[in-house]
C-alpha cells in the first residue's frame, strides 16, 4: 500500500488508460500546458503529446460535442469539465445526445463517452462554482453517474468507465483533491454497487462523494455517546444500488441521508423515498435528511459553513431520531 493524495490517484488512472488503450484522449479547458484546473493532468501533456492532451476553448458545448463525436468515431474519449456548474453550458449535448443517441438510434450507436468534472462547495469560490449538481444527471435515463470518495475509487473507476459502451460521468469533489489516503491496490473497482465504510447497527447514515467525510466523523461522534453507526459510500448515483441501502436499513432500523444538494428534489429525497417504499416496516423512525440550504452557496466562509452539511448537523439528525 502507498499513501497518496485523491489528485495523485486521478492522475495515476488517466496515466494508466492512457497507457493501455491509444483510442483513449484528454480534452478540456487548460488540461495540457497548465496541467488542468486542479492540477490532475499536470505532466501528461508532456509525456502524451498534444494529440491526446488537448486544450480545448472555453466553449464546454464545443468540446462536450466533439468527445460526443469522437466517440462515436471509435474513440474513448474523456471530457473534463472545469466545474458542474459550467456543464450546464453543454447539457443540450449531454441530454439531449449522449445519453438518447442509443435508444433514438434503435441501439446502433452506442457513446463511449467519459466526462469528468468538479462538484460541490467549502473552499470559497461562491455560488457559480460551489454546486452540488450530480443530482440533476442522476435524474437522466442513458447516463451512468459516479462520485468517487475515496482514493481506491479516484484511481480505479476511470478504466471500467472507459469500457462502458455508453457515457459515464465522474463528479470529483473538489475538496477531495488534496485528501491522502492508502491506495491498497490499481485494479478497477466495481462501478455498479455501494460500499459499506463502516459496519454498524443502530442507524444508517447513507453518503457520497465529499459528503462520505461528514458522515464518517459524525459517526464517530455518536460513537462517543454510544450510538453504532453504518456509513453507506453510495458511488454510484445512476444506477443507485438500493439493495445495499434497503440491508443496511433492516437492521439498523433508522437511516440518514447526507447530501451537499439542495434538499428540494435532490438526490436525498430519491434515496428517502425508496426507503420509504420498500422498507417502511423496517423503521422505527421516518427517514432523515441533512442537505445544503436552499440558496446559492455563499461566498463568505462562515456563510458557506453554515449552508453545508456539517457533522454536527448529522448526530443532531441522529438524535432526533431517540430510541
Amino acid at each position: 500500500m502507498s499513501t497518496i493524495t485523491y489528485r495523485e490517484a486521478m492522475r495515476q488512472a488517466l496515466r494508466d488508460a492512457l497507457t493501455r488503450d491509444e483510442r483513449v484522449f484528454l480534452i478540456g479547458e487548460d488540461v495540457g500546458r497548465y496541467g488542468g484546473c486542479y492540477a490532475v493532468s499536470l505532466g501528461l501533456l508532456e509525456e502524451f503529446g498534444p494529440e491526446r492532451i488537448r486544450d480545448a476553448p472555453l466553449s464546454e458545448s464545443g468540446f462536450v460535442g466533439a468527445g460526443i463525436g469522437a466517440a462515436l468515431g471509435g474513440l474513448r474519449p474523456i471530457v473534463e469539465i472545469m466545474t458542474v456548474n459550467f456543464s450546464l453550458l453543454a447539457l443540450d449535448q449531454i441530454v439531449n445526445n449522449a445519453a438518447t443517441l442509443l435508444y433514438m438510434s434503435g441501439g446502433q450507436f452506442n457513446v463511449p463517452l467519459v466526462i469528468r468534472m468538479t462538484t460541490g462547495a467549502g473552499r470559497q469560490l461562491a455560488a457559480q462554482h460551489s454546486h452540488s449538481l450530480e443530482g440533476w444527471y442522476a435524474h437522466v435515463p442513458g447516463l451512468r453517474i459516479l462520485a468517487p470518495a475515496t482514493v481506491d475509487d479516484a484511481r480505479g473507476m476511470l478504466w471500467p468507465s472507459l469500457e462502458d459502451p455508453d457515457p459515464v460521468l465522474i463528479f470529483e469533489h473538489g475538496g477531495l483533491y488534496s485528501s491522502e489516503g492508502a491506495l491498497t491496490g490499481t485494479d478497477g473497482v466495481d462501478i455498479t454497487s455501494a460500499a459499506v465504510r463502516r459496519p454498524g447497527n443502530d442507524v444508517t447514515i447513507v453518503s457520497y462523494g465529499g459528503t462520505l467525510r461528514i458522515a464518517l466523523s459524525a459517526a464517530e461522534q455518536l460513537r462517543g455517546a454510544g450510538v453504532d453507526a453504518e456509513v453507506i459510500d453510495l458511488r454510484c448515483l445512476r444506477p443507485l444500488d438500493t439493495a445495499t441501502i434497503l440491508a443496511s436499513v433492516a437492521h439498523t432500523h433508522r437511516a440518514v441521508v447526507v447530501d451537499e444538494g439542495w434538499r428540494t428534489g435532490g438526490l436525498s429525497a430519491e434515496v428517502a423515498a425508496r426507503i420509504t417504499e420498500e422498507a417502511f416496516y423496517d423503521l422505527d423512525a421516518p427517514v432523515a435528511r441533512v442537505c445544503s440550504a436552499e440558496v446559492p452557496m455563499p461566498y463568505a466562509k462562515h456563510l458557506e459553513d453554515a449552508a453545508l452539511p456539517q457533522p454536527e448537523r448529522v448526530v443532531a439528525a441522529v438524535r432526533q431520531m431517540g430510541g
